[in-house]
């Protein structure tokens, strides 16, 4: 696929998707919002694509909606034009967490906004050292709680935290977003592909039937309304791994002391 904004390497079964507006700070424009929707949208079609790595080209991340571009609007348009359009840009996050593929985020500079969304929707967070995050919306007049925010943000770092992140707009730099497990990791710019590779072999050493159905389960038991539910969903996958020829490929290669080869997918 051609894209005008985001730039797209394939490595395998890893996908490293950059967005590529460094003369904008990566900003979420019109056009890059149905990019990265023609992207989210083709991945539950992709059963070779085990991981995507979202990282952002120049100085920063993503500084957020491209106000300069009227991606959220002047006001003027109807309630149902506006709420479409919200929902357009909101329907991202909600698209990657639905994508059966594990998204790692390395995150340097500015992450604001549309931006923190995307990063807090990612399911691992690796922060260069100059990483700085914010809920960027309620600085110019709106609510903080916005694209996804307000359910990813208290179920990461608490709600004490949360809330004061979200009322005052401030900025959560790496060393605390380190030391309140925002992110998984601190370290310099210049090293975040190298730790996000790290982290991709880790995750490539696992069966691809038994990474999906991880993020699976662990996105449903965020909301899982008691322990019954969570141990039925755990119950089930084991299940369906234990069916596989990967399992019994894992269970020898432990046997064998050597790594394992699988091949469902």
């Amino acid at each position: 696929m051609a894209y005008s904004t985001l730039d797209l390497r394939v490595d395998g079964s890893v996908h490293w998707l950059t967005l590529n507006r460094p003369e904008a700070l990566n900003a979420l424009n019109p056009t890059m919002v149905n990019e990265l929707r023609e992207y989210f949208g083709s991945l539950p079609g992709e059963r070779n694509v085990r991981i995507v790595v979202l990282q952002g080209a120049g100085r920063g991340f993503c500084a957020g909606l491209d106000l300069k571009e009227g991606a959220g609007g002047d006001g003027t348009g109807s309630v149902q034009a506006a709420l479409r359009g919200q929902r357009h840009i909101s329907e991202l996050v909600m698209m990657m967490r639905r994508a059966p593929q594990v998204f790692v985020a390395c995150v340097h500079g500015p992450a604001c906004g549309g931006g923190f969304a995307l990063a807090l929707a990612s399911d691992v967070r690796i922060a260069g050292e100059s990483a700085r995050m914010n809920a960027a919306f309620i600085r110019i007049g709106l609510s903080a709680c916005d694209v996804g925010v307000s359910y990813f943000l208290p179920r990461l770092v608490g709600v004490s935290v949360a809330s004061e992140l979200l009322m005052t707009g401030r900025f959560i730099h790496a060393p605390r977003a380190l030391a309140t497990g925002l992110v998984s990791e601190v370290v310099p710019d210049d090293q975040m592909q190298t730790a996000a590779q790290r982290l991709v072999d880790d995750m490539l050493l696992t069966s691809p039937l038994g990474l999906r159905l991880t993020k699976e389960c662990l996105n449903a038991s965020i909301d899982a309304g008691s322990l019954d539910q969570v141990v039925a969903m755990e119950d089930r996958n084991q299940i369906l791994c234990a069916q596989s020829n990967d399992f019994r490929e894992g269970i020898m290669a432990f046997l064998q002391k050597r790594k394992p080869q699988y091949t469902e997918s």
